[in-house]
């Protein structure tokens, strides 16, 4: 049997990119919004709902993922 092998950081950071994209509830300026991130952390966008942050992703060819 093959030892187990961490997964690289970077691999880990990747993880996902292309296929999901999460929905964060965020504060910017004193207004709540929604961020949409990449996988790996990177922000794509920011929208004023969470539906409308999660139908972007779904337009864009992504799941969305909920972050709490």
């Amino acid at each position: 049997p093959k030892a187990y092998q961490p997964m690289a950081p970077q691999a880990f950071a990747d993880w996902g990119i292309g296929n999901l994209a999460y929905v964060k509830p965020m504060d910017v300026n004193g207004e709540h919004l929604y961020g949409v991130f990449a996988a790996n952390g990177e922000q794509l966008g920011v929208m004023q709902s969470p539906a409308v942050a999660r139908a972007a992703v779904i337009q864009h060819g992504l799941e969305p993922v909920s972050v709490h």
